[in-house]
C-alpha cells in the first residue's frame, strides 16, 4: 500500500522519517521544574516505538507561568543537562526531539488534574519557594474561581520576551531540533490574542493587529536564539468559546508564517470552562487544520482523537494536514507506528524501529502461526483487516 503517513517530510533543515508525531502531553511529574527518570522512560519509549517526531510536554519559560507545581521548566541553565539525556535517547532511537515552550499566564497556579485542577490561592513558587504571582495581559481573572492576575507592564512584557528567547537558547543547547510555542488553550499568548482576556488600550490591545503583537514579538524573540535551519511550530486554538473564529486563526497563521513559523498545530478551546462546539468525534479538529493549511498557505499539524492508522493516513492523503499528532493513543500503545505500518501494508513495517525490535517482531510476523498483534483492528468501523505477511 502507498501510505502517505509513512512518507518523509523535510521542514527547513530537519527531515522527519514519517508524519507521526507524539503530541505534547503534560505529565505533571517534575520536581521543581526538573525532569526525572519518569520523563526519560516516557519519551524514550515513543521514539523506540517508531514515531517520527516526539514532543516533550509544555515546558515553562518562567516559573510564574507553571500551570501546576509539577510542570517542567526551562527558565534556567540547570535544566539543560538533564533534558539532554532525553534528546540523546530520542535521537538514538531514530526520532526527532521537539519541545513545547509555554506560559500559563492567568491560568497558572493550579493543582494537578487528579487532585481536581483547582486554583491554588496559597502556594509557594515552583523554582525556590518564592511568591507565586499571576500575570496576564489584563487584570481579568479566568473565572470566578481564579485569583485576579496583575496586568503586565511594558517592562513585564519585555522581560517575558527575554524569557522566551533564553528558553529557546536552552532548548537548542539541550539538543532539541524542533520547537513549538504554546499559543492555545487560554494560556498567555492566547490571552493576548483574545479580546475577552486582553482589554488593554496600548499597542498590545484593542485592534486584532495590536492583540497579535505579543505573539509576533515572541516569535521574533525566539528566532534570535532558534536557528534558521530548525523548524518552529505554533500551537493555536483555531476556535474558542469566546468568539475567536477560524477566520481569525487563518489571519494570525498567515502573519506568523512571515515571521518564521513553519507549522501551525491546530487545537481548540481553553478560553473559558465551557465546551467548544459539538461533542468530539474522531478527528474532530482536522477541519481546522485543513482550513488553516488552505487559507494561510502554511503547513499544519492535526490533533484530536486521531486513533486509527487508516484515519491518520487519510488525513495526510486528502490534504487535511501535513502531520498527524497523537496523544493519549500513544499512552495506550507506545508502539502505535509499528501497528499502523502493519495495518497499512507497509512493505517493511518494522524498518522504523531499532534492529533488535525489528528482528524479533519480523520473526514473529513471518512465522507459520500467522499471528496478529493484540491491537489488531482495521479502521474506525472495526473491519477484519488485512493479512500480515
Amino acid at each position: 500500500m502507498d501510505s502517505r503517513l509513512f512518507s518523509p517530510l523535510t521542514i527547513r533543515g530537519i527531515t522527519l522519517k514519517n508524519r507521526i508525531v507524539v503530541s505534547p502531553m503534560l505529565q505533571y511529574c517534575a520536581d521543581n521544574g526538573h525532569v526525572n527518570d519518569w520523563h526519560l522512560m516516557h519519551y524514550g519509549k515513543f521514539a523506540a516505538g517508531g514515531a517520527g517526531l516526539v514532543f516533550v510536554e509544555s515546558t515553562k519559560v518562567d516559573p510564574r507561568g507553571c500551570s501546576t507545581p509539577r510542570d517542567l521548566g526551562l527558565w534556567k541553565d540547570d535544566f539543560i543537562a538533564p533534558l539532554k539525556r532525553i534528546t540523546d535517547l530520542i535521537r538514538k532511537n531514530g526520532a526527532v526531539a521537539g519541545i513545547q515552550l509555554g506560559h500559563s499566564g492567568r491560568k497558572a497556579r493550579r493543582s494537578v488534574p487528579w487532585e481536581g485542577r483547582m486554583p491554588m490561592a496559597q502556594c509557594p513558587g515552583v523554582d525556590h519557594g518564592e511568591e507565586w504571582e499571576l500575570i496576564a495581559p489584563s487584570a481579568i481573572a479566568f473565572s470566578d474561581r481564579y485569583s485576579m492576575p496583575r496586568q503586565m507592564t511594558h517592562d513585564d512584557i519585555q522581560e517575558s520576551l527575554s524569557h522566551w528567547e533564553q528558553a529557546a537558547r536552552r532548548a537548542l543547547e539541550a539538543g532539541f531540533q524542533v520547537l513549538e510555542l504554546h499559543g492555545a488553550h487560554g494560556y498567555l499568548i492566547h490571552q493576548f490574542l483574545s479580546p475577552v482576556a486582553n482589554q488593554r488600550t496600548d499597542e498590545y490591545g484593542g485592534s486584532p493587529e495590536k492583540r497579535m503583537r505579543f505573539a509576533i514579538e515572541v516569535v521574533r524573540a525566539v528566532r534570535k536564539s532558534w536557528p534558521e535551519d530548525k523548524p518552529l511550530f505554533m500551537r493555536v486554538s483555531a476556535v474558542d468559546e469566546s468568539g475567536w473564529s477560524i477566520e481569525d486563526s487563518i489571519r494570525v497563521a498567515g502573519v506568523l508564517k512571515e515571521y518564521g513559523v513553519d507549522v501551525i498545530d491546530c487545537s481548540a478551546g481553553g478560553m473559558s470552562d465551557a465546551a467548544t462546539g459539538e461533542a468530539p468525534g474522531y478527528g474532530y479538529q482536522v477541519p481546522y487544520a485543513r482550513a488553516i493549511r488552505n487559507g494561510a498557505g502554511v503547513k499544519t499539524m492535526a490533533v484530536g482523537l486521531i486513533i486509527h492508522a487508516d484515519q491518520a493516513d487519510e488525513i495526510i492523503r486528502s490534504g487535511g494536514a501535513d502531520l498527524t499528532a497523537l496523544g493519549r493513543e500513544f499512552l495506550h500503545n507506545p508502539n502505535w507506528p509499528i501497528d499502523a505500518a502493519q495495518k497499512l501494508g507497509i512493505e517493511s513495517p518494522f524498518a522504523g524501529v531499532g534492529e533488535s525490535l525489528a528482528y524479533w517482531l519480523g520473526k514473529r510476523a513471518s512465522s507459520r502461526a500467522g499471528t496478529r498483534p493484540s491491537t489488531w483492528q482495521w479502521g474506525i468501523d472495526g473491519n477484519t483487516g488485512q493479512s500480515v505477511e
